[in-house]
């Protein structure tokens, strides 16, 4: 299969359709990449050949252009000396020559068919394996997160993670159980101190009203004593 007929069937192909049968749509990815990237090297190593090929057509029409004047030269000298026969064949040199310039430029009207049409279809395949390439990076991705699923899935499902979590949840019962018998025995302290802060504050006061009681007898006395004077 040459080149340009590998290069029509990638572009004509249905990647999309490839990826559905495919069993491992990584790997088939990742080969139509490939293929597409060293169908890209040839087309553009193709077309650089096309491109050296129209050059040298280009020239050879220059100078069969330039040979044709020069016998219409030559033709019109030997007609102004007199040379008709010289003159006849000059003619039918150049007539020859310009037969071959024709055919050198319907020949160059091809190539700059073929270079058009390979410029528009490496264009098409440069797309196409854009597309490609995005399509292998959200596979990839897509074929981690499944399997890393698959994991997390495998792992919630076992025994050993079912059992774990039954032990958790012992333990944070026996936790609960702590942390109520350390609050009740809290409060329980809290209390009793409640109960000698109220002791100590009654005593406290009791002092003062003595105190009190002392003063104002003692302003008594006096008072009775200044009467007596």
């Amino acid at each position: 299969m040459s080149v340009f007929s590998r290069l029509s069937d990638i572009i004509n192909s249905n990647i999309s359709a490839l990826l559905d049968k495919a069993e491992n749509p990584e790997k088939m990815i990742r080969m139509v990449i490939q293929e597409m990237e060293e169908t890209l090297v040839e087309v553009r190593s193709g077309t650089a050949k096309v491109i050296a090929e129209k050059k040298t057509l280009s020239r050879r029409a220059e100078q069969l252009k330039k040979q044709a004047a020069d016998w219409e030269s030559k033709a019109e000298l030997a007609l102004s000396k007199g040379r008709e026969d010289l003159a006849k064949a000059a003619l039918l040199e150049k007539s020859n020559i310009v037969s071959s310039v024709e055919i050198t430029e319907k020949d160059l009207l091809k190539l700059d068919e073929t270079l058009d049409k390979l410029s528009v279809e490496i264009e098409q395949l440069q797309a196409k394996l854009n597309d490609a390439r995005a399509r292998q990076k959200t596979i990839v991705m897509r074929t981690k997160a499944t399997a890393n699923r698959a994991t997390v899935n495998r792992h919630l499902t076992s025994y050993t993670i079912d059992n774990a979590m039954d032990k958790f949840e012992y333990y944070e019962k026996k936790i609960d159980q702590m942390e109520g018998q350390i609050d009740s025995a809290s409060i329980e302290a809290r209390g009793l101190q409640n109960e000698f802060d109220e002791l100590e504050k009654e005593e406290s006061i009791d002092a003062e009203l003595a105190e009190l009681k002392n003063r104002l007898n003692k302003k008594d006395k006096k008072a009775e004593q200044t009467d007596d004077q």
